[in-house]
């Protein structure tokens, strides 16, 4: 059995996740280049100060998600959910990937676990 790592799960998907997974992947590690990234809860996952951000490929889309994403300013209204907390961005394409807009979301979102704590273990 394969060890379980990010460029494993970008190389088993098909070609357009995989490459869209691999930009928001780059974004999020020019942002934030002290983020641990793991593969937890079978998806690629971003921590600093606990987990902050994840990506995770579905049948027609790639979510791009966010454990605080509820406190994340996001002007453009790129995020979605109606959880208490964590949001995402839902993504077919490499022109759906906003690279400013989605490294201001990782800075913000890295800011958030730094101030409030681990998402996974505080209010």
């Amino acid at each position: 059995m394969a060890e379980k790592t990010v460029d494993n799960y970008i190389a088993g998907l098909e070609e357009s996740k995989a490459r869209i997974i691999a930009r928001v992947r780059k974004i999020i590690l020019q942002a934030a280049p002290q983020a641990k990234e793991s593969i937890k809860w079978a998806q690629p996952v971003y921590e600093s100060n606990g987990p902050f951000a994840y990506t995770k490929a579905f049948k027609n889309d790639v979510n791009f998600g966010f454990w605080r994403g509820v406190d994340i300013k996001d002007p453009k209204g790129f995020l979605q959910g109606s959880g208490s907390k964590m949001r995402h961005v839902k993504l077919t394409s490499l022109d759906d990937v906003e690279e400013s807009t989605f490294a201001d979301f990782v800075r913000q979102a890295i800011e958030l676990n730094r101030t409030k704590g681990d998402p996974t273990r505080s209010s």
